[in-house]
Protein backbone atom coordinates (compact mmCIF):
# COMPACT_ATOMS: atom_id res chain seq x y z
CA UNK A 1 0.00 0.00 0.00
CA UNK A 2 2.97 2.17 0.69
CA UNK A 3 4.49 2.04 -2.28
CA UNK A 4 1.25 2.76 -4.50
CA UNK A 5 0.13 5.80 -2.94
CA UNK A 6 3.88 6.38 -3.67
CA UNK A 7 3.23 6.36 -7.29
CA UNK A 8 0.58 8.20 -6.68
CA UNK A 9 2.94 10.92 -5.77
CA UNK A 10 4.76 10.51 -8.39
CA UNK A 11 1.98 11.27 -11.01
CA UNK A 12 0.93 14.04 -8.66
CA UNK A 13 4.31 15.81 -9.02
CA UNK A 14 4.99 15.29 -12.50
CA UNK A 15 1.65 16.63 -13.04
CA UNK A 16 2.66 20.00 -11.25
CA UNK A 17 6.31 19.50 -13.23
CA UNK A 18 3.80 19.98 -16.39
CA UNK A 19 1.78 22.61 -15.09
CA UNK A 20 4.99 24.89 -15.03
CA UNK A 21 6.33 24.07 -18.07
CA UNK A 22 2.79 25.09 -20.13
CA UNK A 23 2.55 28.66 -18.65
CA UNK A 24 6.32 29.30 -19.11
CA UNK A 25 4.29 32.32 -21.52
CA UNK A 26 3.66 33.59 -17.67
CA UNK A 27 6.91 33.37 -16.17
CA UNK A 28 6.55 36.36 -13.91
CA UNK A 29 3.39 34.86 -13.02
CA UNK A 30 4.28 31.46 -12.46
CA UNK A 31 7.58 32.80 -10.57
CA UNK A 32 4.80 35.00 -8.33
CA UNK A 33 2.83 31.61 -7.41
CA UNK A 34 5.98 29.74 -6.59
CA UNK A 35 7.23 32.25 -4.12
CA UNK A 36 3.57 31.70 -2.63
CA UNK A 37 3.97 28.33 -2.25
CA UNK A 38 7.89 28.01 -1.40
CA UNK A 39 6.83 30.68 1.81
CA UNK A 40 4.35 28.60 2.63
CA UNK A 41 5.98 25.33 2.42
CA UNK A 42 8.63 26.91 4.56
CA UNK A 43 6.17 28.50 7.30
CA UNK A 44 3.04 26.21 7.64
CA UNK A 45 4.90 22.57 6.66
CA UNK A 46 8.67 22.32 6.75
CA UNK A 47 9.49 24.14 10.21
CA UNK A 48 6.41 23.27 12.03
CA UNK A 49 7.15 19.87 11.29
CA UNK A 50 10.97 20.09 11.79
CA UNK A 51 10.34 21.09 15.16
CA UNK A 52 7.67 18.29 16.07
CA UNK A 53 10.16 15.79 14.91
CA UNK A 54 13.35 17.00 16.64
CA UNK A 55 13.33 18.48 20.18
CA UNK A 56 17.04 18.08 20.67
CA UNK A 57 18.94 21.54 21.44
CA UNK A 58 22.57 22.89 21.15
CA UNK A 59 22.78 25.68 23.82
CA UNK A 60 19.12 26.26 24.20
CA UNK A 61 18.65 26.68 20.59
CA UNK A 62 16.24 23.76 18.62
CA UNK A 63 18.81 21.43 16.06
CA UNK A 64 15.90 22.29 12.96
CA UNK A 65 16.63 25.83 13.29
CA UNK A 66 20.27 25.92 13.41
CA UNK A 67 19.77 23.64 10.26
CA UNK A 68 17.83 26.45 9.22
CA UNK A 69 20.06 29.15 9.29
CA UNK A 70 22.70 26.93 7.68
CA UNK A 71 20.70 26.36 4.59
CA UNK A 72 20.17 30.16 4.59
CA UNK A 73 23.46 30.71 4.85
CA UNK A 74 25.31 27.72 2.77
CA UNK A 75 23.19 29.08 -0.41
CA UNK A 76 23.49 32.87 0.17
CA UNK A 77 27.58 31.57 0.12
CA UNK A 78 27.66 29.40 -2.57
CA UNK A 79 25.61 32.38 -4.35
CA UNK A 80 28.51 34.78 -3.62
CA UNK A 81 31.62 32.43 -3.74
CA UNK A 82 30.82 32.75 -7.57
CA UNK A 83 30.18 36.47 -7.99
CA UNK A 84 26.44 34.84 -9.07
CA UNK A 85 24.36 37.86 -8.00
CA UNK A 86 24.07 41.48 -8.81
CA UNK A 87 21.21 42.66 -7.14
CA UNK A 88 20.41 46.59 -7.15
CA UNK A 89 21.29 47.66 -4.21
CA UNK A 90 18.42 50.53 -2.65
CA UNK A 91 16.13 49.92 -5.59
CA UNK A 92 13.46 47.56 -6.67
CA UNK A 93 14.62 47.27 -10.07
CA UNK A 94 14.79 44.38 -12.30
CA UNK A 95 17.31 41.41 -10.92
CA UNK A 96 19.71 40.55 -13.04
CA UNK A 97 23.09 38.06 -12.98
CA UNK A 98 26.46 38.50 -14.05
CA UNK A 99 25.98 35.27 -16.61
CA UNK A 100 22.56 33.96 -17.14
CA UNK A 101 23.46 30.16 -16.71
CA UNK A 102 25.90 30.91 -13.77
CA UNK A 103 22.34 32.05 -11.93
CA UNK A 104 20.77 29.22 -12.99
CA UNK A 105 23.20 26.88 -10.76
CA UNK A 106 21.43 28.27 -7.03
CA UNK A 107 17.89 26.96 -8.60
CA UNK A 108 19.84 23.76 -10.15
CA UNK A 109 21.01 23.77 -6.08
CA UNK A 110 17.64 24.20 -4.95
CA UNK A 111 15.77 21.55 -7.38
CA UNK A 112 18.30 19.11 -5.85
CA UNK A 113 17.33 20.06 -2.25
CA UNK A 114 13.45 19.70 -3.18
CA UNK A 115 14.39 16.30 -4.62
CA UNK A 116 15.72 15.64 -1.15
CA UNK A 117 12.88 16.54 -0.07
CA UNK A 118 10.65 14.51 -2.03
CA UNK A 119 12.89 11.44 -0.74
CA UNK A 120 11.97 12.55 2.28
CA UNK A 121 8.56 12.55 1.75
CA UNK A 122 8.63 8.79 0.83
CA UNK A 123 10.16 7.96 3.84
CA UNK A 124 7.33 9.40 6.21
CA UNK A 125 5.06 7.60 3.51
CA UNK A 126 6.63 4.22 4.63
CA UNK A 127 7.38 5.05 8.58
CA UNK A 128 3.63 5.97 8.78
CA UNK A 129 2.90 2.80 7.72
CA UNK A 130 5.35 1.21 9.56
CA UNK A 131 2.75 2.45 12.99
CA UNK A 132 -0.13 1.82 11.66
CA UNK A 133 -2.01 1.51 8.48
CA UNK A 134 -4.15 4.67 9.08
CA UNK A 135 -1.54 6.98 9.97
CA UNK A 136 0.65 5.48 6.74
CA UNK A 137 -2.96 6.65 4.96
CA UNK A 138 -2.98 9.97 6.28
CA UNK A 139 0.26 10.88 5.88
CA UNK A 140 0.45 9.76 2.72
CA UNK A 141 -2.05 12.03 1.41
CA UNK A 142 -0.96 14.79 2.80
CA UNK A 143 2.29 13.89 0.80
CA UNK A 144 0.25 13.41 -2.60
CA UNK A 145 -1.87 16.99 -2.15
CA UNK A 146 1.01 18.66 -1.64
CA UNK A 147 3.39 17.25 -4.28
CA UNK A 148 1.91 19.25 -6.90
CA UNK A 149 3.78 22.15 -5.50
CA UNK A 150 6.45 20.24 -5.58
CA UNK A 151 6.72 19.20 -8.97
CA UNK A 152 5.92 22.91 -9.89
CA UNK A 153 8.89 24.18 -7.39
CA UNK A 154 10.98 21.62 -8.85
CA UNK A 155 10.35 22.71 -13.05
CA UNK A 156 10.79 26.31 -11.64
CA UNK A 157 13.58 26.80 -9.65
CA UNK A 158 15.71 24.76 -12.01
CA UNK A 159 14.94 26.29 -15.10
CA UNK A 160 15.44 30.10 -13.48
CA UNK A 161 17.94 31.68 -15.48
CA UNK A 162 18.34 28.97 -17.72
CA UNK A 163 17.30 28.87 -21.71
CA UNK A 164 17.77 24.81 -21.45
CA UNK A 165 14.84 22.64 -19.56
CA UNK A 166 17.12 19.54 -20.03
CA UNK A 167 18.39 19.57 -16.45
CA UNK A 168 14.72 20.91 -14.91
CA UNK A 169 13.23 18.14 -16.78
CA UNK A 170 15.57 15.53 -15.22
CA UNK A 171 15.28 17.09 -12.26
CA UNK A 172 11.67 16.73 -11.98
CA UNK A 173 11.95 13.61 -12.91
CA UNK A 174 14.36 12.88 -10.00
CA UNK A 175 11.44 14.73 -7.58
CA UNK A 176 8.90 12.71 -9.07
CA UNK A 177 10.72 9.37 -8.53
CA UNK A 178 11.98 10.49 -4.95
CA UNK A 179 8.58 9.38 -2.77
CA UNK A 180 8.57 6.07 -4.15
CA UNK A 181 12.46 5.50 -3.48
CA UNK A 182 11.85 6.91 0.19
CA UNK A 183 8.79 4.92 0.81
CA UNK A 184 10.84 1.71 -0.36
CA UNK A 185 13.53 2.73 1.79
CA UNK A 186 11.63 3.09 5.40
CA UNK A 187 10.17 -0.12 4.32
CA UNK A 188 13.33 -2.02 4.44
CA UNK A 189 15.64 0.70 7.03
CA UNK A 190 14.10 2.66 9.99
CA UNK A 191 15.34 5.95 9.55
CA UNK A 192 16.38 8.20 13.13
CA UNK A 193 13.59 10.93 13.61
CA UNK A 194 16.75 12.88 14.96
CA UNK A 195 18.04 13.58 11.28
CA UNK A 196 14.81 13.74 9.74
CA UNK A 197 14.39 17.01 12.11
CA UNK A 198 17.60 19.14 11.59
CA UNK A 199 17.56 18.25 7.49
CA UNK A 200 13.80 19.49 6.95
CA UNK A 201 15.18 22.72 8.91
CA UNK A 202 17.99 22.99 6.57
CA UNK A 203 15.41 22.63 3.42
CA UNK A 204 13.37 24.83 4.69
CA UNK A 205 16.21 27.72 4.66
CA UNK A 206 17.67 26.75 1.84
CA UNK A 207 13.76 27.04 0.24
CA UNK A 208 13.45 30.49 2.03
CA UNK A 209 16.72 31.90 0.29
CA UNK A 210 15.40 30.57 -3.34
CA UNK A 211 12.20 32.42 -3.09
CA UNK A 212 13.43 35.42 -1.05
CA UNK A 213 16.63 36.42 -2.72
CA UNK A 214 15.86 34.68 -6.29
CA UNK A 215 12.54 33.93 -7.29
CA UNK A 216 10.80 36.41 -5.88
CA UNK A 217 12.96 39.61 -6.87
CA UNK A 218 13.10 37.51 -10.35
CA UNK A 219 9.05 37.70 -11.02
CA UNK A 220 8.12 41.61 -9.61
CA UNK A 221 11.13 43.38 -11.82
CA UNK A 222 10.44 43.24 -15.30
CA UNK A 223 6.74 43.01 -14.83
CA UNK A 224 3.12 44.55 -13.54
CA UNK A 225 3.21 43.66 -9.89
CA UNK A 226 -0.10 43.80 -8.78
CA UNK A 227 -1.23 40.26 -9.72
CA UNK A 228 1.84 38.86 -9.69
CA UNK A 229 1.47 39.84 -6.01
CA UNK A 230 -1.81 38.34 -5.50
CA UNK A 231 -0.64 35.08 -7.17
CA UNK A 232 2.08 35.05 -4.35
CA UNK A 233 -0.30 35.61 -1.30
CA UNK A 234 -2.73 32.98 -3.32
CA UNK A 235 0.74 30.41 -3.05
CA UNK A 236 0.79 31.32 0.59
CA UNK A 237 -2.97 30.69 1.23
CA UNK A 238 -3.04 27.58 -0.76
CA UNK A 239 -0.13 26.12 1.52
CA UNK A 240 -1.99 27.06 4.52
CA UNK A 241 -5.27 26.05 3.39
CA UNK A 242 -3.72 22.44 2.24
CA UNK A 243 -1.89 22.22 5.76
CA UNK A 244 -4.92 23.20 7.82
CA UNK A 245 -7.02 19.84 5.87
CA UNK A 246 -4.47 17.33 6.23
CA UNK A 247 -4.41 18.18 10.40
Amino acid sequence: MALLLAVVAFLMTLTGGLLAMRVRDRRHLVLGLAGGLILGVVAFDLLPESLEISDTELLHVPLPMIGFAAGFLLLHLVEQAAALHQGHEGEYAPHTHAHGSAGGRVGILAACALVGHSLVDGLSIGLGFQADARSGIVVAMAVIVHDLADGFNTFTAASLNRSDQRPARILLLLDALAPIAGAGIALLVPVPKAVLGPYLGFFAGVLLYLAAAEILPEAHSPHPRVLTLCLTGAGLLTVFAVVALSH
